[in-house]
């Protein structure tokens, strides 16, 4: 299949890590708890755009720099760290403590705001690259590994895959809140926490060794 080998155990193993929790996830999660479910739709949209360049990458063979160049790696790291805790800081700012629910009023939420949001996260965070990097050429046969074409088989399926699961979490999580939407205090406190979360991840990238 176009250089690509064991295809169906492929999709397996790219299920199982697709609903391992992980920064993709809680970024969903919070996006459409918060603000809706577009904004949760929209999000998704970017995350798995973001694996679609992560894909390229590997593709072209560009992820290798990041595999063996410590600086670059940090670099991008800080980056995507430094991106998440803005976001957190910004949010916990904001004297908003309501949640706007209404989709079509979600203004501060646009579609270019959110997927751009999802995008970012997901490009700036190097453990991505990484993954592929060494996941990818496990269902690469030896004579095609120099070949763009597999790589994007598989990114493309990978992010066929993700983007199915990132839109049951955009859309079940976003039922929950519309549930909670009447209680103020619960908006409050849900707002603070989401802000805390994004701070908590960047850090937590931030201070992840390779």
């Amino acid at each position: 299949m176009s250089g690509v080998e064991n295809f169906s155990l492929y999709v397996i193993s790219a299920i199982i890590f697709v609903l391992t929790p992980g920064i993709d996830t809680i970024f969903i999660l919070n996006k459409s708890l918060t603000k809706g479910k577009k904004t949760g739709l929209y999000s998704s949209l970017g995350i798995c755009s973001g694996i679609l360049v992560h894909t390229t990458f590997a593709a072209l063979g560009l992820s290798i720099i990041l595999a063996k160049s410590a600086i670059a790696f940090s670099l991008i790291k800080y980056l995507g760290a430094a991106y998440l805790i803005y976001i957190g800081v910004k949010a916990l700012l904001t004297k908003q403590d309501k949640f706007n629910f209404k989709e079509e009023q979600q203004e501060n939420e646009t579609f270019w705001t959110s997927y751009s949001s999802g995008v970012i996260t997901n490009v700036l965070n190097p453990k991505v690259a990484l993954f592929f990097l060494s996941f990818f050429p496990q269902f690469i046969s030896k004579t095609n590994t120099d070949s763009a074409l597999p790589f994007f088989i598989l990114g493309l399926t990978y992010a066929g895959l993700g983007i199915i699961w990132c839109f049951i979490l955009a859309y079940f999580s976003s039922l929950f809140s519309n549930k909670l939407k009447e209680n103020e205090k619960f908006n409050f406190w849900l707002n603070k926490t989401s802000s805390l979360i994004f701070i908590l991840m960047g850090l937590k990238i931030a201070l992840d060794k390779k």
